[in-house]
């Protein structure tokens, strides 16, 4: 089994496609609030052993871009269910975040070369809707996967995106009973994850009344953005208790331009991910948390989804993966990796 991490850049922008029909009758996907849905621990128990697949299947993936650890996370993933699976696996990703044609491009190029099923992690919700309808008017298997949603989609694997705020929200209202001034970092705009996990913290945050959110710009995902967003803020509020970012890359430029201003010692920031830096950063004192989507297990899950999808299984809509608030009481716990954590998500997930 090979996996071919590349990033390409395309030269043209792709017509749209007529919509399915299927696609026409099916109702835009919210990924958090849909009711078709399983939780990614009881897939065995609901639909058994996982089909075989022949010995020639070829799984593609398409990622938003492999300079983020995360979607590097998620490639190891499907490689390491695809080579349990004796499957192969192509992985691609854009150059940039931005860069939206690029990677409608990989996605239609992937389509025209026979793949078994396609694995789709849009940048934003809309960008691969043409790749979508292309695949599905021949048949293949489409699997969304973290973290932009596209409305038409049959099948999604991944978090409850807005619970990745909630989850913020509440270590505030917990630890800083006293309230006070906070901010989001915001991902990009168009895409789900980023509106749903600002909202998620912004609107739980203020339940009380101690708690003001006082700015929520967009950093784009970008770790510079964000730094230069979070000194901004903290010159027009230097009275601020704590930042959300909806990704770690941003979560650590808020870290670096709150050490720049002198003010680690007042000001918590929290990110989203998971990634390793994000670890060591809240190992070294520096990162108050992070939450963990657990990118390598949900590229696992997406994988075996696919599996099931391509040997006619008929799947729910939604396959919910595990995410876990770290701070500096449990990153131990869950720096583990491979089959360990598996078994520790797992025991989470029966409780």
């Amino acid at each position: 089994m090979t996996i071919r991490l590349k990033a390409l850049v395309a030269g043209c922008a792709l017509s749209l496609l007529g919509a399915s029909a299927f696609a026409q009758t099916l109702a835009p996907l919210n990924s958090d609030t849909e009711t078709d849905r399983i939780e990614w621990s009881q897939l065995d128990a609901k639909f058994g052993a996982v089909p075989a697949a022949p010995a020639d299947t070829r799984i593609g993936g398409v990622s938003k871009t492999l300079t983020n650890e995360y979607w590097r996370s998620l490639g190891e993933g499907y490689e390491a269910y695809a080579k349990k699976a004796g499957v192969e696996v192509v992985y691609q990703a854009a150059q940039s975040e931005g860069d939206q044609l690029g990677q409608l491009s990989i996605a239609e190029n992937l389509i025209s070369q026979g793949f078994a099923a396609l694995l789709l992690s849009p940048q934003t919700d809309n960008n691969l809707q043409p790749a979508l309808e292309s695949a599905e008017a021949q048949g293949i298997p489409v699997v969304n996967v973290n973290d932009a949603v596209i409305p038409s989609v049959k099948h999604y694997v991944g978090n409850v995106q807005r619970d990745n705020g909630v989850r913020v929200a509440k270590w505030f209202l917990q630890n800083r009973p006293e309230g006070g001034k906070v901010a989001v970092i915001e991902g990009q705009a168009g895409v789900f994850a980023a509106g749903q996990r600002t909202k998620g913290f912004s609107e739980t945050v203020v339940e009380g009344g101690k708690f003001q959110v006082v700015a929520s710009v967009p950093g784009n995902w970008d770790r510079q953005v964000a730094y230069d967003a979070a000194a901004t803020i903290l010159q027009q509020n230097p009275d601020l208790v704590g930042f959300y970012a909806n990704n770690d890359g941003m979560a650590l430029g808020v870290v670096e331009a709150v050490k720049a201003a002198g003010l680690q010692d007042k000001v918590v920031v929290f990110g989203t991910d998971g990634i390793s830096d994000a670890y060591a950063s809240i190992r070294a004192g520096e990162l108050t948390g992070t939450v963990d989507s657990f990118p390598v297990l949900t590229g696992e899950v997406a994988m075996e989804a696919a599996l099931r999808l391509v040997g006619k299984q008929a799947l729910p809509r939604v396959v919910s993966t595990p995410q876990a608030l770290i701070t500096k009481d449990n990153v131990e716990a869950y720096a583990v990796k491979g089959d360990a954590l598996r078994a520790v998500l797992l025991k989470e997930a029966a409780k």
